[in-house]
């Protein structure tokens, strides 16, 4: 099991050593705080993150060996320096009108500053965050060639909502309505455009995808390794984006912990990798075929994290709350699946 978390060891190591010496540079003597806050923030990236790596083994599942390598190495970069470093950066651009490089030296230099515009943009990220994750766990249970069912009483019915054609956006853009609703004036717009960027996201990278899996041996037959190759990036870029919605909400609430930016892309960059690992774990160990509701579990934590992170635009959550929400999915479909492959049913 150890074989598959070298890489997460070794970017440990190399964090806490990067973490100590930033520390030490930035102000005498906080090395060590320094390294035991990336630590805390790993073990919390790592912890909320298990239906994260769920979804990404699913998907996984079906990638060559080529993309599953490439997920772990060139996915963590855009995990880290993209979603934890440059992303929010380019928010807080957007929103407060400045240029990338005057908002990246007001994160290097003033923290506190950065951390004030980042909470100022708090609502239209987890806005767009928040949407693409209840598309995603729409898009799960609304499927009637869906024969599995753990909560029987409650999937089963949603199961045969897919009949009505475009379901989920209907239900998403009522979503987008009623929340800007609670906004101030100032953050109406903003809001309304993420989550469109949200849902328009997701049934891009679900139509793109759906169309090259639809005509894969047919592009195979004509184009031979380039179909394979256009395929896997295809579902590469949609892992990427879930992880990128899953890794928002985490973004933001590590702030809580510390104001230095470089010491909370350390940690989360930490977590992010222990997240991979747990996922290629997943895959090559086939634990989603030897636990039959697993999946659902991770669904059903998605749709609670999608819906905290809405409720997050106008009241605060805990972190902790949110990460106990989807453990107690992630263990309940865990016990349930335990106890199907017993009774051998």
């Amino acid at each position: 099991m150890h074989k598959y978390f070298i890489g997460s060891y070794f970017l440990t190591i190399i964090g806490f050593i990067a973490g100590y010496l930033w520390g030490e540079h930035v102000h005498s003597g906080t090395g060590l705080m320094c390294v035991f806050i990336a630590a805390i923030l790993a073990v919390l990236e790592t912890s909320l993150s298990f239906d994260n790596a769920v979804v990404n083994a699913m998907k996984l599942e079906h990638m060559s060996e080529v993309w599953r390598h490439r997920f772990l190495t060139w996915g963590i970069a855009i995990a880290v320096f993209g979603m934890r470093f440059l992303f929010p950066i380019l928010v807080v651009s957007i929103f407060a009108k400045l240029d990338m490089l005057t908002v990246t030296n007001i994160a290097l230099t003033d923290s506190h500053k950065y951390a004030e515009y980042l909470h100022a943009t708090h609502a239209p990220i987890v806005t767009f965050g928040g949407l693409f994750l209840i598309m995603l766990f729409l898009n799960y249970f609304f499927n009637h060639e869906k024969t599995v069912h753990w909560i029987k009483f409650i999937e089963a019915p949603l199961s045969h909502l897919d009949n009505i054609k475009g379901i989920e956006i209907i239900i998403s853009l009522s979503i987008v309505m009623f929340l800007q609703s609670f906004m101030p004036a100032d953050v109406k717009i903003p809001v309304i455009m993420s989550g469109l960027a949200g849902i328009i996201t997701f049934l891009a990278i679900e139509g793109v995808s759906h169309y090259l899996e639809k005509h894969e041996e047919m592009q195979m037959a004509k184009a031979g390794a380039n179909a394979l190759k256009c395929t896997g990036l295809i579902s590469f870029i949609y892992l990427e984006l879930i992880d990128a919605s899953f890794s928002l909400d985490g973004v933001l609430g590590a702030f809580a912990l510390s104001s230095d930016v470089i010491i909370i892309t350390i940690g989360l960059a930490i977590g992010a990798m222990f997240v991979r690992s747990l996922t290629i774990m997943l895959v090559e160990t086939k634990t989603l075929a030897k636990f039959l509701y697993l999946e659902h579990g991770a669904h059903w934590a998605i749709g609670a994290l999608a819906v905290i992170m809405l409720i997050t635009t106008v009241k605060e959550v805990p972190e902790v709350v949110t990460g106990l929400i989807g453990l107690f999915f992630i263990v309940a479909a865990l016990v349930s699946s335990i106890i199907h492959n017993k009774k051998g049913v």
